[in-house]
């Protein structure tokens, strides 16, 4: 699926990990990180223990940024050079782009997505390319309109950010899906900007807003996926014929996911739960996306190799297009509020890059695991 970008960020250890002795059992190497399984460190080798020591990854990006004075080390701005010039590229050629971050609680999306003030993440930046940068990236001049909305979904509902909303009933959006447009969310407010300061008000406000919670593993933890959309609209002259060209780009700070704790309430582990579904679904249709891509790319393949025996003699016997017999399978794009929101920057005109944050600790493997198997259909 080649409009799917994948990278890997690897952060360093936390002073909890620390202060409970992680072991450190992730390497990158260029384009691939390898993980070590110590559980077979910690045995005997036999005949009868065919697991692997040490696992290899493959991904478009591997980022190492664990010390600053590591000359592996990648910054925010070596991040936004490889993901964000993509965005950016993307948006002005017309595409739909959705960029969002993955990775267990405290694993570092937020800040890889939003970043600090010393540290602009990937979001500001991209904003901020839309306004200063866009000749390094169209070919022709253009005036442009950009518009905003940042939205929150939290349980399956899903709250605006850049809104006052009643406080005991605070989600009361609804998707919907046009027939030609495709999903929104009714009465989502949208602002017009015209410079970069104004975006960063925005999105300061927004994140002030945002639903954070105390777990085991992050004092801060957010407890909802937030989208932060833009939409970009140039008007050109295409054969001396006015035209206009949009697109939207999603940048997505999903929540954090983690396993069930008994110890939580019964709130707790209700958002814990909500949070797992819609991530699961998002690996779905993600998997699905490029399981259907590689189906099409190879009854394509089928058609031309028939097409070249059709020129065979005639009373020769060929062999039909099969690409009919072959169904594409369903994408549930449905079954959670975040694929539903994002279904159009995921399938179609759309280029998807997704950021796995993970650490050197052992906790994070299952999460390096799964998302490997995700998209390992690619």
């Amino acid at each position: 699926m080649a409009n799917v970008k994948v990278a890997v960020r690897v952060r360093p250890l936390s002073k909890r990990e620390n202060a409970e002795e992680g072991r450190i059992i992730v390497e990158v190497d260029n384009k691939v990180a390898k993980v070590r399984n110590i559980k077979v460190d910690n045995r005997l080798d036999g005949p009868w223990d065919s697991r692997e020591k040490i696992v290899a990854f493959s991904f478009d990006y591997c980022y190492w940024s664990i010390d600053p004075e590591d000359p592996k080390y990648a910054s925010q701005e070596v991040v936004f050079q490889d993901l964000g010039t993509s965005v950016l590229s993307g948006a002005f050629k017309g595409y739909n782009i959705c960029l969002f971050a993955y990775g267990q609680t405290g694993s570092g999306k937020t800040y890889t997505m939003m970043g600090t003030p010393a540290s602009v993440g990937l979001t500001p930046r991209i904003c901020e390319g839309l306004f200063s940068r866009q000749d390094d990236y169209s070919e022709q001049p253009a005036s442009c309109r950009v518009e905003v909305s940042f939205l929150e979904i939290y349980n399956e509902r899903v709250r605006d950010l850049l809104k006052q909303s009643d406080h005991k009933k605070p989600y009361t959006l609804r998707v919907r899906e046009h027939p030609e447009t495709g999903p929104y969310v009714q009465g989502l407010s949208q602002h017009l900007v015209t410079d970069y300061k104004q975006v960063v008000g925005l999105l300061e406000e927004g994140i002030a807003k945002r639903i954070t919670a105390a777990t085991h593993i992050h004092d801060a933890s957010s407890r909802s996926h937030a989208i932060f959309t833009i939409h970009y609209t140039q008007a050109i002259l295409e054969n001396n014929l006015p035209s206009e060209i949009a697109s939207k780009i999603n940048l997505v700070d999903l929540a954090g996911s983690e396993r069930a704790d008994p110890s939580y309430c019964k709130d707790r582990i209700t958002e814990g739960a909500n949070i797992n579904k819609s991530l699961v679904t998002l690996g779905i249709v993600i998997s699905t996306l490029a399981q259907n891509s590689q189906m099409f790319s190879s009854c394509q393949s089928i058609n031309s190799i028939t097409s070249e025996g059709d020129s065979s003699p005639v009373g020769s016997h060929t062999t039909g297009s099969v690409s009919g017999t072959r169904r594409q399978a369903y994408i549930p794009y449905r079954d959670s509020i975040l694929t539903w929101l994002l279904k159009d920057s995921l399938g179609g005109n759309s280029k998807t890059i997704m950021v796995a944050r993970i650490s050197l600790n052992q906790c994070l493997f299952f999460i390096y695991s799964h998302l490997s198997c995700q998209l390992q259909l690619q």
